[in-house]
């Protein structure tokens, strides 16, 4: 029934799909454990039961969503071994060490001490549960942290060398490894883009709050801060991913071709095209709105700089060219939008109207959900800009597929696509159900058992993966 389609792109469509489903839940998990300290550190300082009553409102949240993240991570695992087992052949005295690492840092900090954040505060006291819920939150960073140097490797690899079986091993210096050129860049941009994705969350339901007419000083102060976060780091997440395409630029020219849309040089400066449609078959894009050198100003800072475009890269080592395209400007136009957003907020504090805008909060619940938008698109950015290849300029991505029957990979696609929308598609339900409800102060049934407002049942031993 399958059997005329092709194995390594199902396989690749079922490795978009599992990321993406589980990219949701860690780029909210990261933002929100350290949302979780702030707001405990805040009240042991300030003594304010009102910091207190929004840290058990969000550890419920964070329960839920920490387990959903573990639970959509263990897949990722498995899938390097069923259907990219030529990768792991190749590739696995590398990327296996970096993974191992996430393992017995972040993996055991994080089950060390999720179990003391959630069970614990009146069983350890209150100094030793703040230490525990800091633990938490620098685990989802380590974890992030070795992840990502994996998947920066794959991007940018320095540091190794080839053996004549044709793998991959580690070179004189591991270090160069972990730190490849690209990894700064990408792991700065990626936790930034938590701590955004989570104050948009926070944001957003904050301002349906308010919208209910919820101006208890608790739900105040969830909006206030949000929109701090919004304020303050949309600007600096958009010069980190300044700094992060001209690093790609540095290292894979093609990427940026393609998400800029030039199909061909331009030694006299590039324009920036806004709007357009990539005509690949005849290699322009189409109805395109563009400003004239604008784009070398902005990736060589002069408006005369040449840049090479698509017409100097053979067909076979381009990428698909209309979706990173899109990708990349799904991410930026929402990244603009956040940076409005907290500038409007900036504007509404100053004329003391925060907490009574109603179009402001109506802004605030509609970008809700777009810090997930932008990291996915973003990610799509990065990987598909990345083909064809899966160790860049290195190894192929369709000679790391394992060799499996296209029948055997939509079978297990089709599954999963079943599996995750009825599983996660409920725990999702399940968390809006608990946004809905606005933050109370003396939550008495979380004094003893957080997990219990969550519908989650202590388990003896925690093992859980944040960033998988």
């Amino acid at each position: 029934m399958f059997d005329h389609l092709d194995p390594v792109l199902l396989a690749r469509i079922q490795f978009a799909f599992t990321v993406s489903f589980h990219f949701i839940f860690p780029s909210f998990s990261i933002g929100l454990a350290s949302y979780l300290a702030v707001l405990e550190g805040l009240w042991l300082w300030t003594g304010k039961q009102l910091y207190f009553d929004l840290f058990k409102y969000w550890l419920k949240i964070f329960a839920v969503v920490f387990g959903m993240g573990v639970v959509s991570g263990i897949v990722m695992s498995y899938q390097f071994g069923t259907n990219w087992s030529v990768f792991s052949d190749k590739a696995g005295a590398v990327i296996g060490p970096l993974m191992a690492y996430e393992v017995l840092t972040a993996f055991f900090l994080e089950a060390g001490f999720l179990g003391v954040m959630l069970f614990g505060l009146n069983r350890v006291g209150k100094n030793l549960h703040f230490a525990a819920t800091v633990m938490v939150a620098v685990g989802t960073f380590i974890s992030a942290f070795w992840i990502l140097s994996a998947n920066s490797w794959m991007q940018t690899p320095t540091g190794h060398e080839i053996a004549a079986n044709g793998q991959f091993v580690p070179g004189p210096s591991w270090w160069a490894i972990v730190f490849n050129p690209s990894f700064p860049y990408r792991l700065t941009h990626t936790v930034i883009a938590a701590y955004l994705t989570t104050s948009l969350v926070v944001g957003g339901v904050g301002a349906w709050h308010l919208l209910r007419g919820h101006k208890d000083p608790r739900t105040r102060k969830m909006f206030s801060m949000a929109m701090w976060m919004a304020a303050i780091v949309a600007p600096i997440q958009i010069f980190v991913g300044d700094q992060h395409g001209l690093n790609t630029l540095e290292h894979q020219p093609v990427k940026v071709m393609a998400m800029e849309g030039h199909y061909d040089s331009h030694p006299n400066g590039a324009p920036l095209i806004l709007f357009g449609i990539p005509n690949s078959a005849e290699k322009r894009v189409d109805y395109k709105i563009e400003i004239p050198k604008l784009s070398s100003l902005i990736l060589k800072h002069d408006l005369n700089a040449p840049l090479a475009g698509l017409d100097t890269v053979a067909d076979d080592r381009k990428p698909p060219i209309g979706i990173v395209f899109w990708s990349f400007r799904i991410m930026v136009g929402l990244g603009m939008l956040m940076l409005l957003l907290g500038l409007w907020s900036l504007l509404a504090r100053w004329r003391g109207r925060l907490y009574d805008w109603p179009l402001l909060h109506r802004f605030a619940i509609a970008m809700g959900p777009a810090g997930f938008v932008a990291v996915i698109a973003g990610w799509v950015t990065t990987e598909v800009g990345r083909q064809p290849w899966t160790v860049y300029g290195l190894l192929r991505t369709v000679d790391s597929a394992s060799p499996l029957a296209a029948s055997a990979v939509a079978t297990s696609l089709i599954a999963f696509v079943i599996v995750y929308f009825i599983v996660f598609g409920l725990g999702v339900l399940y968390l809006l159900r608990l946004m809905a409800s606005p933050p109370a102060s003396g939550e008495s049934d979380l004094d003893h058992d957080p997990s219990r407002a969550a519908g989650l049942t202590p388990a003896p031993a925690v093992a859980s993966k944040s960033f998988r």
